[in-house]
């Protein structure tokens, strides 16, 4: 008896191949795709093409009980779309059992961060540097400024390499920022933050004096003599990764990015409310915010362990 199963699937590629142009190593991968989920409903009693919804739920179980990540059970689903539609559009099924059945969800990848000690390490090398002075003290007091900053604010990099030169002149401890689709949030900054700015700002002023001719006035804090006329965030990345090599801590592990990652987490770690967080960074949703709670639950689980009566009675017994 001929596997009328087997053929669709055969005629499912050719249509893929012919039709779409796909190339052979997506021809390969479907087939063993659609040849996996064949073998499993088969064993089931079921043939692919005659398969219900339910059928192909259970087979997207199946594969996470196999230990299969969620990009490629995600994968398996998507051939399966593809041929039941194929299926659908020939009139060899009057369905899509594929139609109703959600995609699995990827693990949301937790945020690097730093440790408080290696943000220490870090920001006590850029002072290191800034009060040795060196070759270019300007550029060593403003990196200063720029980690201080970045740590006191957890401002994005592009926020905060564009900070106009106007918040020189502000007196007080807050920064107003102007943040995506040009909303305003006010920021707190640090004692150490405020005198790393203030110091470099006194530096370009005294360094723009001793010119012969000095630069025309810049109306950014960190000035580049760039397209943007501010410090290309690319530049700051990158001396930011040669700090810490010099700090002892891995560059792999640092960026801009996760520098903004470990003032939210570091916050949350000392009790800090997680709106209150969110306001800080600037997310207009408070699920993008939410991937920091496992700073959050291992908080809570701390605050059990340490001060529940029963957790211990158990530490007494143990």
């Amino acid at each position: 008896m001929i596997d009328l199963s087997a053929a669709h699937m055969e005629s499912f590629l050719e249509m893929m191949s012919a039709e779409r142009g796909a190339a052979n190593n997506t021809l390969l991968s479907y087939e063993r795709d659609l040849e996996d989920a064949y073998s499993f409903l088969k064993q089931r009693g079921i043939k692919p093409t005659e398969a219900g919804s339910d059928d192909l739920r259970a087979y997207l179980a199946h594969l996470a009980q196999q230990g299969f990540k969620a990009s490629s059970q995600a994968r398996r689903l998507s051939a399966l779309r593809q041929f039941y539609k194929f299926l659908y559009a020939e009139g060899l099924r009057t369905d899509d059992p594929t139609g109703i059945l959600d995609a699995p969800k990827k693990a949301r990848t937790l945020p690097k961060i730093l440790s408080i000690d290696d943000v220490s390490k870090l920001i006590g090398q850029a002072e290191q540097e800034a009060a040795a002075g060196g070759d270019d003290p300007v550029a060593r007091l403003r990196m200063h400024a720029l980690i201080e900053l970045l740590y006191a604010t957890g401002m994005r990099v592009s926020e905060l390499v564009s900070l106009p030169a106007s918040v020189l002149a502000q007196n007080g401890r807050f920064l107003v920022i102007k943040g995506k689709g040009n909303k305003e949030r006010l920021v707190p900054l640090s004692h150490a933050a405020v005198r790393a700015m203030q110091a470099y700002g006194e530096a370009m002023a005294r360094d723009n004096a001793a010119r012969k001719t000095p630069p025309t006035e810049s109306p950014w804090l960190f000035p580049s003599v760039g397209k943007a006329g501010y410090l290309p965030r690319q530049v700051f990345a990158r001396d930011l990764k040669s700090l810490a090599a010099r700090a002892g801590i891995r560059v792999a592990a640092i960026s801009p990015h996760v520098l903004r990652h470990a003032f939210a987490s570091h916050l949350l770690a000392n009790g800090a409310d997680l709106r209150a967080v969110q306001e800080l960074l600037g997310h207009s949703d408070i699920s993008t915010t939410q991937i920091y709670t496992h700073v959050l639950e291992e908080r809570l689980h701390q605050l059990v362990q340490n001060h529940h009566p029963l957790a211990k009675q158990a530490k007494k017994q143990d």
